[in-house]
């Protein structure tokens, strides 16, 4: 079982790595079979493709920041609310708001489901 001290500790390692792209870091948060499901298209990724997601992220969007609008552990994971900001390759600024429910089991991410308004990532998709 993972206390609450220990759940928010690893949702800022977690987010601090996304904005750094430290994949390391990333990876050794989740569980190795961890599923990352999203609700535009409903498809649960793996891991390794959800590393890979990050990846394409981090090649087109620099300074990358999340400011954390909420943050709330419950019994057996963590909810957050966020707004990913950032450099696109054209200098032009982005933002995007978010919410992640990560489940966790212990001490490793094993279900995230994030839940953003996909119009908002089409400056990153141009």
């Amino acid at each position: 079982m993972t206390n609450n001290a220990e759940t928010l500790a690893l949702a800022e390692r977690f987010v601090g790595a996304i904005a750094r792209g430290d994949v390391e870091t990333i990876q050794a948060c989740y569980a190795p079979d961890a599923r990352i499901w999203h609700n535009f298209d409903e498809i649960e990724q793996t891991l390794e493709q959800n590393l890979a997601t990050l990846g394409w992220l981090s090649k087109r969007l620099t300074n990358r920041h999340y400011e954390i609008v909420a943050r709330h552990t419950y019994d057996g994971g963590f909810v957050q609310q966020h707004i990913l900001t950032g450099t696109l390759k054209n200098g032009e600024k982005f933002r995007m708001p978010a919410c992640i429910v990560c489940r966790v089991k212990d001490g490793r991410i094993v279900r995230l489901d994030e839940y953003l308004d996909l119009a908002a990532t089409a400056a990153l998709r141009a």
